[in-house]
């Protein structure tokens, strides 16, 4: 008790933070670890293409590293429709689970 009384104690024990700008300070801490999106050249965009057309042709696995501002998505799974004017694949993880993924988006690709 005698602490709060000496110099700014009173100040500094009564001191709270509205969960409005405690929300706030989080999503500001949040956004400034946000990555921007590596820059393929013409050859690596090339690789990914031929590795996804030869998983739908073929019905391989493949591994795909989806690109995502804070943290990388890697999926394993098969190709089984490219949408080429939207520039989509559907990737198929398992029979239930399945996802529509932008090409642009996709930053690795292996067998």
């Amino acid at each position: 008790m005698g602490k709060k009384l000496i110099g700014n104690g009173i100040i500094e024990s009564s001191r709270m933070i509205l969960p409005e700008f405690r929300d706030a300070y989080l999503n500001e801490m949040r956004e400034q670890e946000r990555r921007g999106k590596p820059v393929l050249d013409e050859q690596e965009f090339q690789l990914i293409e031929n590795i996804l057309l030869e998983s739908f042709h073929e019905c391989t696995t493949v591994t795909l590293t989806v690109f995502n501002p804070f943290d990388d998505e890697v999926l394993r799974g098969v190709v089984t429709i490219i949408d080429k004017p939207n520039r989509k694949i559907k990737f198929v993880r398992s029979e239930e689970d399945y996802s529509w993924i932008q090409i642009e988006e996709i930053i690795n690709a292996s067998i």
